[in-house]
């Protein structure tokens, strides 16, 4: 009898995990969705939202536009330099700068300004949102007529999104000149076949998937720590003062992404 009301117990504990997760993922597509009609409708642009809106553009990048390029930038030098000398001892020269530009440019670059990002801007954002509902401020909102997530949710959704992919433009063009620095110098002369390996490595089907993997990077680093933080229970929240199931799906959905860019790639 034991033996069985433990079972029962570990089942029904089991199907309350699967559910909450479920709950979980849907409520972050759900959010996505509604963040999309509301970039899509014309008021989410009017008086003070805009007025927030651009607050957090600028808020969620400009600050740190200046440290991630140089971080990039020696991120970008050291790697490179590592590679080619890696490659030269083999006798691999040939193949080296081509390898650089593709573990670095499609690889790498969006990735990290992706994780630079949440770090920095959207995993904070979900702590503000978490921290809003606790203090009541989001049913203060609701009683003076405002709906919350079109004057809370939105500008940092829409802040981090643009954030990380300016970022992860910012770094690739970073990462290319520093590349073609670190191989030819001050010069020109490389310049010709810097840009035929370029065409070669970025073929139609490479920068349509490069494309996607950012733009779903994006939408993923912005959007689940703001639904974690806006939708998990309060009651959890009071008893916790966080939520890391946010963070578990951001990086499991990053993962997914990245293998299948890399399957998209090289299969």
């Amino acid at each position: 009898m034991n033996v069985s009301h433990t079972t029962w117990g570990f089942a029904a504990r089991l199907w309350d995990g699967a559910a909450e997760t479920a709950l979980a993922w849907w409520r972050s597509v759900y959010l996505g969705a509604v963040v999309l009609v509301l970039l899509l409708s014309p008021s989410s642009y009017r008086g003070q939202l805009r007025a927030r809106m651009a607050y957090q553009l600028y808020v969620q990048t400009g600050p740190v536009l200046l440290g991630f390029t140089a971080l990039a930038a020696l991120l970008c030098a050291v790697i490179t330099r590592i590679v080619i000398v890696t490659a030269l001892s083999y006798g691999l020269s040939r193949y080296a700068l081509e390898m650089v530009v593709r573990v670095l440019v499609l690889e790498l670059i969006p990735l990290t300004a992706c994780l630079f990002v949440a770090m920095r801007c959207t995993i904070p954002n979900g702590s503000q949102l978490i921290q809003m509902r606790l203090r009541g401020h989001a049913d203060v909102l609701q009683r003076r007529g405002l709906d919350p997530v079109r004057s809370e949710l939105l500008p940092r959704a829409v802040g981090g999104l643009f954030a990380c992919l300016t970022l992860a433009a910012l770094s690739c063009v970073v990462a290319l000149v520093t590349v073609y620095l670190s191989v030819y110098g001050f010069t020109l002369a490389g310049l010709p076949a810097y840009t035929r390996l370029f065409g070669h490595v970025f073929s139609p089907v490479v920068t349509l998937v490069f494309t996607l993997k950012t733009a779903f990077f994006s939408l993923a680093v912005a959007l689940i720590p703001l639904s974690s933080g806006w939708y998990s229970p309060l009651q959890r929240l009071r008893h916790e003062g966080r939520e890391l199931g946010g963070l578990t799906r951001m990086f499991a959905v990053l993962l997914v992404i990245e293998i299948l860019s890399l399957m998209g790639n090289y299969y």
